[in-house]
């Protein structure tokens, strides 16, 4: 990596929906690693609805702000372990602070035949990049107003 402030992880061939991964990645782009936790445990507990965006045709809409919506479930499990790990990676390393989800990254992967089937039919695989940095703590620097002076005729001389 090019700088040293931060951590990835790799998950690689993960038995899991490519479009799926794409929708919770993009869900979860920007966040911290513990909001992205706690909203993907409310995801598995079904309890917050993944937005889905971009692959949504045939979809009924959820309830809340998002309009189509779903909840995927096993995804969602493989992605909070990569977060988790991640997190751990960070740690590691000697980072500090909340850590900021800076790329989240689902390719897909080689997708191989299910073992022992008459008929042909490929695994759902993919592939997933986790990077994350040190977030920064948020203080507000509140500067105090100094008075202005209006100068007079004797400040002048």
């Amino acid at each position: 990596m090019a700088e040293e402030n931060k951590a990835r992880v790799f998950g690689r061939s993960l038995p899991i929906s490519t479009k799926q991964s794409i929708e919770i990645c993009n869900f979860l782009r920007g966040r911290t690693t513990e909001e992205s936790k706690k909203l993907l445990e409310g995801v598995i507990a079904k309890k917050i609805a993944v937005p889905f965006k971009r692959f949504n045709k045939d979809m009924g809409h959820k309830r809340g702000k998002i309009a189509s919506g779903r909840f995927p479930n096993k995804a969602s499990e493989h992605i909070l372990k990569l977060i988790k790990s991640v997190e751990a990676n960070a740690k590691n390393i000697g980072l500090i602070g909340p850590f900021v989800i800076e790329s989240i990254i689902p390719n897909q992967a080689a997708r191989s035949w299910h073992y022992g089937r008459q008929r042909r039919r490929k695994n759902k695989r993919t592939h997933i990049e986790i990077v994350v940095k040190e977030g920064k703590k948020e203080v507000k620097n509140i500067k105090e107003k100094k008075p202005i002076k209006k100068e007079t005729k004797e400040d002048k001389k």
